[in-house]
This record gives structure tokens, sequence and C-alpha cells, in this order.
């Protein structure tokens, strides 16, 4: 019997991802038992400042990789927009799972979608990529940080502190959740392009054959074409989460991949983005290619301007 050992955090939904995991290797491979290690990372700890001030998601994974490097886990499951697009020295991104939905989602207690909230209406999110795209729509709206995890963001929302939150609607539906407010609206494409990677979970594992292979096994196709496109495209803008970036790959029904993205400025008032569609089999390089062609328009300076900006805010 081999024993296969996730790193995980100890958060609801990091919890559900790393036992979702573990159900399905145990379902698969009966001479494989999975435990997991719960780890209490620095971004866990960091909780009365904003994300990009402090170095953003990767503060989620840093002490869960060191945990494996030193051999005390063999895989970790992560939210796979968390995960930056350069991996440690000796760990690998073996998987990629059949994503869920890629959509954000606003939640609220009192109003169905974007256009009924009322002017000057508060809405929660951290994420300066969701602040970009809702004060385009609604540049009236008061924006504030909202930080903690799923539960607690869904308790400000009901003791009244915002009249809507942003969330990813992955997290919400993998918990249960949509339930817990009156209304759960996942926001068009058109609307809110998500991060890269959202909705799908990145298995990352030390590089040993037997993990390799079990890893294999959890991989989708689609969402690995889908992912690598949004993560190219993220990784020559050389943007972290502390810089606004939307960018969505999807693979359609008759082949054809269509990708968009966007990018700007925290306030909305600088915003630009491109549209490609592909074949499924040609899609090597074209996040990169995307990117070249914003970064010939100015992306480069306009993601300088807008991380000043985030800094300062």
């Amino acid at each position: 019997m081999k024993k296969l050992t996730i790193a995980t955090r100890g958060s609801k939904l990091a919890l559900w991802q790393s036992n979702h995991i573990k159900s399905v290797i145990e379902s698969q491979f009966s001479d494989v038992e999975v435990e997991l290690k719960i780890i209490i990372t620095s971004g866990d700890k960091i909780l009365d400042v904003p994300l990009a001030k402090i170095g953003g998601k990767g503060l989620f994974l840093k002490e869960i990789e060191e945990s494996m490097l030193r051999g005390e886990a063999q895989m970790a499951v992560h939210s796979l927009k968390d995960v930056p697009t350069v991996m440690p020295q000796g760990l690998l991104l073996s998987a990629i799972t059949v994503r869920e939905d890629v959509r954000d989602a606003m939640l609220s207690e009192k109003y169905p979608d974007i256009k009924s909230l009322p002017q000057g209406a508060v809405v929660g999110t951290s994420s300066l990529r969701r602040r970009m795209q809702l004060v385009q729509q609604r540049p009236d709206l008061v924006i504030k940080d909202l930080r903690g995890n799923v539960d607690t963001r869904i308790r400000k929302l009901k003791e009244g502190e915002f009249d809507a939150i942003i969330l990813a609607a992955a997290g919400i539906n993998r918990l249960g959740f949509s339930n817990l407010v009156q209304y759960f609206y996942p926001i068009a494409l058109d609307e809110m392009l998500p991060a890269m990677g959202q909705g799908a979970l990145g298995i990352e594992t030390v590089n040993e054959p037997w993990v390799l292979e079990i890893a294999k096994f959890l991989e989708d196709e689609n969402s690995r074409i889908e992912t690598t496109i949004e993560r190219g495209f993220v990784d020559t803008l050389q943007g972290g989460c502390q810089v606004p970036i939307g960018v969505s790959a999807r693979v359609q029904p008759n082949g054809e991949v269509i990708v968009r993205s966007t990018l700007g400025m925290p306030d909305g008032s600088e915003v630009m983005g491109d549209e490609v569609v592909v074949a499924k089999g040609q899609t090597e390089g074209v996040g990169e290619a995307m990117a070249k062609r914003l970064i010939a328009q100015g992306a480069m300076e306009l993601l300088h301007r807008a991380e000043t900006m985030a800094n300062k805010g």
C-alpha cells in the first residue's frame, strides 16, 4: 500500500478540493492510501492588508511547496488561478482537472444582478481585475476591499457591510453555498472576464514516477488547452495578481477556441483587450502572441501605472 500525502490549506474550500481529489484517487487506485496534511500559510494569517500589497496569491502556496520539497507531502491541490506561471524547481504542475464554472458571481441579499444595484451601492472584492471591470460598467459603485475565506465574506454580506460581493462561481458551487444568499448571479463573460485558470484545480506534485502516474488520471485535455493559453498570456505580460488582467480561453463544441482578454487601470479609466478564434489543434503560443500584440499597443506601460495606482490605494 502506497501512502500519498496531500498538503493543503485549512480553509473550507481548500479542504473540499483536497478531499475531492483524495476520493477520486482512492476510487481509482486501490493500492494508494491518501492523507491530508493541513498547513497554515502566510496568506491565511495576514488578513488585514489587501493581497496585492503583500505579495499576492503566491502567499498561499509558499509554505505548501516548501513542505513538498522537504518530502513531507507529494501533492497539493490548488485553485489554478492562485498558481504562479513559473513552478519552483523540483515541483510540477502535473494535472489540470475538468473546469467548474469559470465565471465570477455576484452574491447579494437584495439585488439580483449588477444592473439592479442602486447608485452608490457598496460592492466587496479584493480583486483589482473585478474592480476594473465593475467600474467600467458602473462607475457610481463604491468598491471596498474584501478579504477572508468564503464563509467570512458571505457573513460580512449578510451583516450588511456590503450590498453585494463578487466571488468565483466555482468556489460557491463546490461548497454548495449558492443557496446561502438570496441572489447568486453568475456574471456573463461579456460582462466580466475571469482570472487565468479560474474554475480549474491545479495538481502540483513532486517529480516522482508513481505520483505522476496518479496525477495523469486527473488531467483534462480541454482544461489544459484553455489554461495553458491563459497562463501564457499572463506570463508574457509578467502579470501577477497585483495587476488587473482578465483572460478567458474556451474550447467550443465545434473545435474552435475563443480567446478574450482585458487589462487596464484598477479604476477603469484606461482599458485594452483583444479577442481571437483559433482551431483547437493550433493553440500553441496563442496566449503569448495575444499578449505581445497588446504590449505593442502599450500594455506594459499601462500595467506599470496600474500597479503604481494599486500600491497607492
